[in-house]
């Protein structure tokens, strides 16, 4: 098992892990706009990490085409993705069985797609067997019965859009941050994605006259933000960072659905949303895909 989950598999089921939390660490920012949270969860991480960015970005520098790649990764990834899908879960009224969550399942596809066409990835005949497997897992791991609420009013067209777009923008920016990591430190590349979305993040919430909200926040609201910085947000970035460094976008994205499996759990450990039996099977199902793809990784060596 200790060469099966080996560095870079274990750092990505890590930080998927990490992000199972998240939920959970935010719900006391509701009173906030999406926007307004984007901004200052990366701007507590920028924070943190600029004394390491100033003293790299003296010896490590970053290319033009470095400028624009992070660029791309921050707004898609960091500001766009987690906008669409808030709104999507908005015109859902954050239904966790919607047709939002069936289309999020299609972020794999996209990363796959992408780490094949930008990184040349090879996919075999035995990883699409068993990505097929872990996506088809994920999926009745998030429904229960396998049962998807398509009558979630008249917002469920936008709200697939919005859902659409969410998938696209982390789906790509997978392969994209792996394609940035190849030659810099993956400590390096967060600290300027953060940086980077930071000022995005700003930016956006001006467009989006939302720049009341800036002094909007409580004590205990920039409280939690930091605790994000230190958990969910950049300190799982990183770890995922260094994961990604070592292994195959296409195999990262079937990895981080470790996700979703443990936030249904978490979700029905705390808030008593009981599982039914062919959850527990589904999740039993993806820890194995998930077991047999990280061998496939390891055999790529």
């Amino acid at each position: 098992m200790r060469k099966v989950f080996s560095y870079g598999p274990l750092l990505i089921v890590v930080a998927a892990s990490l992000w199972a939390f998240d939920g959970i660490i935010r719900r006391s920012l509701y009173t906030l706009p999406s926007i307004t949270i984007v901004f200052y969860e990366h701007l507590f991480g920028a924070i943190i990490l600029l004394p390491y960015f100033i003293s790299t970005f003296k010896k490590e520098g970053l290319t033009r085409r470095e400028f624009f790649l992070l660029l791309f990764i921050s707004m898609f990834s960091g500001v766009l993705g987690t906008l669409w899908f808030t709104t999507a879960l908005l015109k859902t009224n954050f239904i966790s069985f919607s047709v939002v969550y069936l289309i999020q399942k299609l972020q794999p596809i996209f990363a796959i797609t992408t780490a094949a066409i930008l990184l040349k990835e090879k996919i075999t005949k035995s990883y699409i067997k068993w990505a097929i497997l872990a996506l088809t897992a994920a999926y009745f791991v998030t429904f229960k019965n396998g049962v998807i609420n398509f009558s979630t009013g008249s917002g469920t067209i936008i709200a697939a859009i919005y859902a659409l777009g969410a998938a696209f923008a982390w789906g790509t920016s997978t392969a994209f941050s792996k394609l940035a990591l190849v030659k810099r430190p993956s400590t390096y590349i967060t600290s300027i994605r953060f940086f980077f979305t930071s000022i995005l993040g700003l930016l956006m919430v001006f467009a989006m006259g939302q720049s009341q909200s800036l002094v909007s926040p409580t004590f205990s609201q920039y409280s939690r933000f930091l605790l994000i910085a230190v958990s969910t947000g950049m300190f799982s970035v990183a770890i995922y960072y260094q994961g990604l460094k070592k292994v195959q976008a296409n195999v990262s994205t079937i990895l981080e659905l470790v996700y979703p499996l443990l936030a249904v759990f978490i979700d029905a450990t705390l808030y008593k949303s009981f599982l039914a039996p062919t959850q527990y099977l589904a999740g039993v199902v993806l820890l194995f895909a998930i077991y047999q793809i990280s061998k496939i990784q390891l055999s790529l060596k």
